[in-house]
């Protein structure tokens, strides 16, 4: 395994903490994802492309078996797991790098759980979505580092994290159809 290339984030960081000072409407940014080829499908199979630009990256998705799908590719459920996972990940690679700390090991797991019973609409008491998600954080530091310092660690990456925090206050989802 090759040595992976040493990144100062601070170094990376400052111009645009300098720039947003300035201008802040320029640290607004728009992520993005569409699907893509669906039709041509079956109903319980798709392909997304994430991404604001094209990078050339196309993830096929399934449906889970609880509402009868194959299961043979990760479900929306697990997509939205993993960017989380991904997010509480870098959130906290990123901060370990701006406080000198040297992590051995990180593992993010997510895990959600859905009462199914909602989506399709068995019972209208049953609400639509997930019920309970779960992070968990499996971390190493260094030999050496102090305790407190990976707690703040934790406790900067837990406020910083974009998808925990916009997951845990909600946010407004406005749905826009086009029909031909």
């Amino acid at each position: 395994m090759t040595n992976p290339k040493v990144v100062d984030v601070r170094a990376r960081q400052q111009p645009l903490r300098d720039r947003y000072k300035v201008a802040p409407a320029e640290a607004v940014i728009t992520d993005r994802a569409r699907t893509i080829k669906g039709v041509e499908t079956d109903p319980f199979h798709g392909t997304v492309m994430p991404g604001s630009q094209d990078y050339g990256v196309v993830w096929p998705f399934g449906i889970h078996r609880a509402v009868g799908g194959d299961h043979d590719g990760p479900n929306p459920g697990d997509l939205l797991c993993a960017a989380l996972a991904t997010c509480l990940d870098s959130t906290i690679r990123i901060i370990a790098n701006r406080l000198a700390i040297t992590l051995v090991s990180l593992e993010v797991d997510v895990t959600a759980d859905v009462d199914v019973r909602g989506t399709l609409v068995m019972d209208r008491t049953v609400p639509v979505g997930f019920q309970t998600m779960r992070c968990h954080v499996t971390i190493q530091a260094a030999e050496g580092t102090d305790p407190g310092l990976v707690e703040k660690l934790l406790a900067a990456a837990e406020y910083s994290c974009v998808n925990l925090q916009t997951l845990r206050s909600g946010v407004a989802v406005e749905l826009g159809v086009t029909s031909n």
